[in-house]
């Protein structure tokens, strides 16, 4: 089947699912999105999807169906516990494996069996709220608080912030060129190199709406 035909016939399914779980109640809103739960609003809200093309890249798996699901399972669900921990989830409850630190050995490694409930509500609590991202490391020069983090910390030390030297004086040992690298056309008087500014990147793409003269 060719991509855009897939993707167009993936789109309307998928619409058309989202429809139909909508229409027997299936679909939950809360929050900001609560009005969606009127047919004529959660309608109006999937229009725009319908004029928009999606992109479906389809590749038979090696090892079935079921290996994508687990694949993709470990970056959609693996927010505070790894499935490794879960040991069983019955009429009890749902049983996992947990790390006591402040002993040591065999023992620090217990169980415990929580009710559904509250299984969650712990859960969810790993959450993070809307307009925030999780990040594994962080430190002094990470790319987050870089710029903030030098800055208090010059102001702590009492350093200034180094200026570039334009005109600055050879090391010790090492004499200037004597033939400078760019000479002014005019005068012949040697060019001193205060900024490069780097060649512009051509838009390799159309805007995205054209007006015509």
């Amino acid at each position: 089947m060719p991509v855009r035909v897939l993707s167009r016939y993936f789109r309307r399914r998928m619409l058309e699912e989202l429809h139909n779980a909508h229409r027997a109640g299936q679909l939950n809103f809360f929050g900001a999105h609560a009005s969606l739960a009127d047919p004529e609003a959660f309608a109006e809200y999937l229009e725009p999807l319908r004029q928009c093309e999606w992109v479906v890249y389809a590749k038979r798996p090696f090892s079935g169906p079921a290996a994508v699901l687990a694949y993709l399972s470990r970056y959609t669900h693996r927010v505070a516990i790894s499935n490794s921990r879960l040991i069983a989830c019955d009429e009890r409850g749902v049983t996992f494996r947990w790390k006591n630190y402040r002993l040591e050995g065999l023992t620090r490694h217990k169980t415990m069996t929580l009710s559904y409930p509250e299984f969650m509500r712990r859960f969810l609590l790993h959450v993070l709220p809307s307009g925030f991202h999780r990040i594994r490391h962080y430190g002094l020069f990470a790319n987050a608080a870089r710029r903030p983090n030098l800055a208090i910390a010059r102001a702590l030390l009492e350093h200034a912030v180094p200026l570039p030297q334009l005109n600055a004086e050879p090391p010790l040992g090492e004499s200037r060129s004597t033939a400078p690298t760019f000479l002014c056309q005019h005068c012949g008087a040697p060019m001193i190199i205060i900024e490069m500014l780097p060649r512009a990147h051509h838009i390799r793409a159309p805007p995205l709406t054209q007006t015509r003269p």
